[in-house]
């Protein structure tokens, strides 16, 4: 009895935690233009598998690269985000060259023919941000 009482105990204070820090975060939506990039040289550069910050990009990962400017709303390296039509989370793990505004780039690996079926859409993504504190003025 007492060891099951300490398991509902830490379970129950464990979910409190993650809801918590749920708390902490806040779901924003925006429409960017979307196309799809690969881990070749010539869509990127010498080491198509390594991201701008330093992530190793291995195919079958969920990943996007963002352009510059969306950086400045929160869709910064390690944020989630949800693109309209696929399934899953995705994670920040690359950024664009600055030429590119209001854009995103699902990564597909080494699939090619994938990502030109893809093509370019303007999609609707959800992405989660840190929650800004609140204060009052008095």
């Amino acid at each position: 009895m007492y060891k099951k009482m300490t398991l509902i105990l830490f379970l129950s204070c464990l979910c409190d935690a993650c809801t918590e820090s749920d708390r902490d975060y806040v779901w924003k939506s925006r429409t960017v233009n979307v196309s799809a990039y690969n881990s070749v040289e010539w869509q990127t550069d010498d080491e198509p598998s390594v991201a701008a910050w330093g992530d190793t990009l291995k195919p079958g990962m969920k990943t996007v690269a963002v352009s510059q400017d969306l950086l400045q709303l929160g869709l910064e390296q390690g944020t989630q985000l949800k693109i309209k039509g696929l399934k899953g989370i995705y994670i920040v793990k690359d950024r664009m060259n600055s030429r590119w505004k209001n854009k995103i780039d699902i990564y597909m690996g080494n699939d090619i023919e994938k990502a030109r079926e893809w093509g370019m859409k303007e999609i609707k993504i959800e992405y989660r941000v840190k929650r800004k504190a609140n204060t009052k003025t008095e």
